[in-house]
């Protein structure tokens, strides 16, 4: 499922470019994240309070089921490997 956003904001007759200025972002990344594009959790809460709804109603705008990559919790244990994975390979 895709988020809410761009419905939420059209809603509330707020353009794309209000919304960015109101969250501190980027106008771009407005538009990446109603395309669905995966963004960083503070990202999401600037959005979310720009638009007037509280960080703890965020599944208004971005359904829970809506896990981006960059959302993946890694432990530092993997984030570890994944690191000596890539100073290996790259010793090859």
């Amino acid at each position: 499922m895709t988020n809410r956003l761009k419905q939420i904001r059209e809603n509330l007759l707020i353009s794309k470019s209000e919304l960015a200025r109101r969250a501190g972002v980027s106008l771009l990344t407005i538009t990446r994240v109603e395309n669905g594009e995966p963004c960083r959790t503070e990202t999401k809460r600037k959005i979310v309070v720009a638009l007037g709804i509280k960080p703890s109603q965020s599944d208004l705008v971005f359904p829970s089921n809506h896990t981006t990559k960059n959302e993946l919790n890694f432990s530092p244990e993997s984030d570890k490997r994944l690191k000596n994975q890539d100073v290996d390979q790259a010793a090859s």
